[in-house]
């Protein structure tokens, strides 16, 4: 099965919560109410180095992917 590269996630046990799933590597969920990341990957030393200077990026990315979700929905 494919998936999109960002979903949208929502639990009631969290009702101010705003979940983005990344789907692809790196796999993460952030939490746009916080900021806060979980990462859905294992990740080694060199990974680490890697991922630093991409987290900023993909969580741009995630931020945008939700302004234009709710963009749409307003419409």
């Amino acid at each position: 099965m494919e998936f999109p590269k960002y979903l949208l996630a929502d639990n009631t046990d969290f009702p101010d919560a705003i979940f983005v799933v990344h789907t692809q590597f790196p796999r993460f969920i952030i939490n746009l109410q916080d900021d806060e990341v979980e990462w859905l990957e294992d990740f080694d030393a060199n990974d680490e180095k890697e991922l630093a200077s991409e987290a900023e990026i993909l969580i741009e990315d995630a931020s945008q992917f939700y302004d234009r979700e709710v963009e749409r929905y307003q419409d």
